[in-house]
This record gives structure tokens, C-alpha cells and sequence, in this order.
């Protein structure tokens, strides 16, 4: 599995990339609650001063929405960075003018 430059080395793979997903795991869990918590909080100022008015949150839900799914998407997709995209990338690049 690929690793960044600026990780520390890992003696074992399989141990590295269960580290890795569960930063990706993590970073979709804070993604989730700070959607959830910024709508809630936006629905609750809207009950509170303009419920008689359009439900303006609508916006942000909407809009936010999509990135939500498609961060969980990313994370669960099972499409990370490995040696086989890594090494096609490589020939793809050796093989373009230019280079």
C-alpha cells in the first residue's frame, strides 16, 4: 500500500493500512457530526426566528450534502492509492511526450 513521504515507516503492511483507514474512517466521522451539528444548529435558528419564511437550511443541506456522500464514498469505496494504480501511473507518464 502506498504511504506518504511524511509517515512514519511501518514495519508491517497490513497493520499500516488498517492505520490508514481508520484516519479515513475518522475524517468521515468529524466530516458527518460537523453536517449534522451546522444543519441542526441552522434548522434551530430557523424554527426559532423564521419558521413562517422558507426553510433557508434547505441550502445547506443540499449543498453540503453531496460532498458528505461522496466522502463516505471515497472512504468506503475501497479505491485507495496501491502499488498496481501507482505503477500504471508510472508507465502512463514514461510513455507520454515529453517525458
Amino acid at each position: 500500500m502506498y504511504k506518504k513521504p511524511s509517515q512514519d515507516i511501518e514495519p508491517d503492511p497490513v497493520r499500516a493500512q488498517a492505520i490508514r483507514r481508520l484516519h479515513l474512517k475518522r475524517g468521515l466521522q468529524v466530516h458527518a457530526l460537523t453536517y449534522m451539528m451546522a444543519n441542526v444548529i441552522q434548522v434551530v435558528v430557523w424554527f426559532a426566528y423564521t419558521r413562517d419564511q422558507f426553510f433557508w437550511p434547505l441550502w445547506s443541506i443540499l449543498g453540503w450534502g453531496p460532498g458528505l456522500v461522496f466522502h463516505a464514498w471515497a472512504v468506503y469505496s475501497g479505491a485507495g492509492i496501491d502499488e498496481a494504480r501507482i505503477a500504471r501511473e508510472v508507465e502512463r507518464i514514461k510513455g507520454s511526450p515529453g517525458h
